[in-house]
């Protein structure tokens, strides 16, 4: 898997408890890397991590805030990563009109400490930074956004991440410029994905492990956005991109120092209540409401990446279609029911991703 890149490796995965943190930790420990997290204790004792059982299976499982740059750094000096992968952040909309401070702190400071402690560490000289879909200036346009596209936001997530994105371009020019790269030798690169699925993720307020919860708990779905259309993909989707990109940097620094966006086909660009729909479906079971709040916080209704930069430069596209990666979700619920360790199961989606192709 991408050319041996990690292994023996040591890669630094900031958000290593979160969702997709914990896939992506197991996903390089796969390849022989040794995997150090950094990350805040999980939010909920049944996610990928906790039911993966990642700490006792990782090199390095360190419990520190991104925002607190002394201990972030005093971590890297200890285990002297080559690569980070950085996903700590305050990852939902809904949360960030609660607490717009946090969020901001999180996820444009927490981004420049990351930067900061590489500009100035021996060692780290490969950064994939992860921010979102909603860095870009949303405007409604039924057409994908480009990497090239403005940055934005009319909520204090969406903003916070274009702020990311302004400041990860920022340091690039001023201090990791690729057309510099025989002084400095290091390569940042940003990634921007559409809204993933999968197993393991408990976050609240979130589509899939909201319905989950309804239909463990055998109450009927209540869904306040059923016509927002979203970019839905398996969380090994842009994973595969991520981990592709920072190959890249390894193997042309200059060329791969940029901007990727990683979403599905226009086919999975579909509306809240059709994938609720087909998850019921699979799953078997569950029953669906309509609770549109007109009075609800804004929330984006249409949202669609173009993915051409990353199909031409990488090689790379989804490999699930909507309905696999909703089949892969759900059968990771399930299997948790029963199961009291999920680390051989996610390792065997992984594999199953990694046979499909496409092309």
């Amino acid at each position: 898997m991408y050319g041996n890149i990690y292994k023996d490796k040591t890669v630094l995965v900031t958000g290593h408890t979160g969702f997709k943190g914990s896939w992506l930790t197991i996903w390089l420990q796969m390849m022989g890397a040794r995997v150090v997290g950094y990350s805040l204790d999980p939010s909920s004792d049944n996610g990928n991590f906790g039911a993966c059982h990642l700490s006792n299976r990782m090199f390095a499982d360190v419990r520190g805030d991104v925002r607190d740059i002394d201990r972030l750094a005093a971590t890297v000096k200890k285990f002297r990563p080559e690569i980070v992968f950085h996903l700590a952040a305050q990852a939902l909309v809904r949360p960030s009109y609660e607490s717009p401070r946090e969020t901001f702190e999180t996820n444009v400071m927490g981004t420049i400490n990351v930067l900061d402690i590489m500009r100035r560490d021996e060692n780290l000289r490969r950064a994939v930074m992860i921010t979102s879909d909603k860095c870009y200036e949303n405007v409604e346009q039924i057409w994908g956004y480009k990497e090239t596209d403005r940055m934005g936001g009319q909520d204090p997530y969406s903003a916070s991440k274009g702020a990311a994105e302004l400041t990860i371009a920022a340091y690039r020019h001023s201090y990791f410029d690729p057309m510099k790269f025989d002084q400095h030798g290091k390569a940042v690169a940003s990634v921007r994905a559409g809204n993933v699925i999968g197993g393991g993720d408990w976050s609240v307020n979130r589509l899939i492990p909201d319905c989950i919860r309804y239909i463990q708990a055998d109450r009927p779905i209540e869904i306040r956005n059923p016509v927002a259309t979203r970019p839905w993909e398996h969380v090994l989707e842009p994973l595969s991109g991520y981990l592709r990109v920072g190959q890249k940097l390894y193997e042309d620094p200059i060329k791969y120092a940029t901007s990727f966006n990683f979403g599905p086909g226009l086919a999975a660009n579909k509306p809240v209540l059709e994938v609720v729909r087909r998850l019921v479906e699979y799953y078997g079971q569950g029953t669906v409401i309509d609770a549109s709040d007109p009075n609800a916080l804004h929330e984006n209704t249409l949202l669609n990446l173009d993915v051409t930069k990353a199909y031409t430069m990488l090689d790379w596209e989804a490999r699930w279609n909507l309905t696999e990666a909703v089949q892969k979700t759900v059968d990771w619920y399930k299997e948790a029911l029963k199961s009291k360790d999920m680390y051989d199961f996610c390792v065997k989606q992984i594999l199953e991703h990694g046979e499909h192709h496409v092309r």
